[in-house]
């Protein structure tokens, strides 16, 4: 299998190898920016147990929130496939946007205007410096892969490891279908 190098809108799947590692462990990374001196991303299946309202009341809408890593964790971060709606958003690849005007995200949300398949919510970011993500990928602490979904929002975030191990294939297979906790194994 080839191997790829990382690139935005690629995804870093966490190695069986970091299991112990709580904010990493079994987490999918969409890259939203690669370049020479530093990596972010947003672990796309750490579901949190509130959502958007919780932390913003005068938004009506219920829509849960994600653990996006261990960076920044007080600050609300969003990617969604809606550009024409919302001005300023950021392409990062295959129908992926990353930010836009805010005022108009809340709008859209109090008219009930947008479905969680359209978006999804970060507490925090995913971030390395320079070269930091290059040590990370040589330690097999990650392998890089295509974001292949054709709706990364609509994926069951329970299976989503689980799948890309699968996709992989050979001795992650054995990994994909171990229990949570390998020590009850």
């Amino acid at each position: 299998m080839t191997m790829l190098n990382p690139k935005k809108g690629r995804l870093l799947v966490a190695e069986p190898s970091i299991l112990s590692d709580d904010s990493f462990n079994r987490s999918i990374v969409l890259l939203t920016e690669h370049t020479e001196n530093n990596s972010v991303g947003f672990i796309l299946n750490k579901p949190l147990s509130y959502s958007i309202n919780d932390l913003l009341p005068e938004i009506n809408c219920f829509f849960n929130i994600y653990q996006g890593g261990p960076v920044e964790q007080d600050n609300l971060y969003f990617i969604h496939r809606i550009p024409q709606l919302l001005a300023d958003s950021i392409e990062v690849a295959n129908g992926v946007f990353w930010g836009g005007n805010f005022k108009q995200l809340k709008q859209l949300l109090n008219e009930g205007l947008l479905q969680e398949t359209d978006i999804r919510f970060f507490l925090g970011y995913a971030g390395w410096d320079k070269n930091q993500l290059n040590t990370e990928l040589q330690e097999n602490s990650w392998f890089v892969a295509k974001n292949d979904f054709e709706n990364i929002f609509s994926k069951d975030e329970e299976t989503l490891w689980k799948n890309k191990l699968l996709q992989k294939g050979g001795a992650y297979k054995l990994w994909a279908n171990a229990p949570n906790n390998i020590n009850l194994n």
